[in-house]
């Protein structure tokens, strides 16, 4: 298996921006830098202002980065908002910070969310568990979520949830491998429900709970609309 490719972050915005998100990125195993050629993985690069010219400089040198805008528009042409791969607020830094961070395993995140509220940019698979029995129709369950142990085993007891599980991780694990050889650090699994409380989140939970017992993976869940599901 080949090793990760090195990773350069580029932060722009304002300066006060630029100096809390880089803060961030460091906090989560990034090294400032002042130099975009500097040796080794996980840099993080502040360009206060647009930086339209330092980005040209940058893509002549035939680096590949990622280009993260934190803050309102710079408003310069091809400067760091307008070209943004990420335009994220602070509370988003620390999430993105750990997505991009180059590691020897591979991070898995099982996303819970709601399809009322759409579809998380940048999931790689997305699952409907639509087609299983909604827990919001028991009276006693409604008010509960998906990490409630009721609302778990009405959920995944069903048949139907298990082949799905059973499928789905036969067919990732097959796939896991593919994804290392070309230099994939992190991958979301999207699972959603109408609302985002009940059957996402157990299904969400139940896969996280199993791929977490491959070594060779790093695994986290959320529950993106969770707090704002009815």
């Amino acid at each position: 298996m080949p090793p990760h490719p090195a990773t350069l972050v580029i932060v722009g915005g304002l300066p006060e921006r630029v100096e809390g998100a880089l803060r961030v990125f460091e906090s989560a195993g990034f090294t400032r830098t002042d130099e975009p050629a500097g040796a080794g993985p996980n840099l993080v690069l502040g360009l206060p202002g647009g930086g339209a010219e330092t980005l040209r400089a940058i893509d002549a040198s035939g680096l590949r980065y990622v280009l993260v805008h934190h803050g309102p528009p710079d408003g310069e042409p091809g400067g760091t908002y307008e070209r943004a791969h990420h335009r994220v607020e602070f509370a988003e830094l620390a999430q993105l910070a750990r997505r991009v961070l180059a590691r020897p395993s591979l991070l898995v995140t099982c996303l819970a969310f709601a399809y009322r509220n759409g579809i998380p940019e940048g999931s790689a698979w997305v699952v409907d568990v639509r087609c299983l029995d909604n827990p919001y129709w028991v009276p006693e369950l409604r008010p509960l979520s998906g990490l409630d142990p009721r609302v778990r085993e009405y959920v995944l007891g069903q048949p139907a949830a298990r082949r799905l599980l059973d499928g789905l991780q036969s067919v990732f694990e097959d796939m896991v491998g593919e994804y290392r050889q070309r230099g994939r650090m992190e991958l979301t699994l999207a699972f959603g429900c109408t609302g985002g409380r009940h059957r996402s989140v157990a299904v969400a939970r139940a896969m996280a709970d199993r791929l977490a017992r491959r070594p060779d993976l790093d695994v986290d869940f959320l529950a993106r609309d969770l707090e704002d599901a009815g």
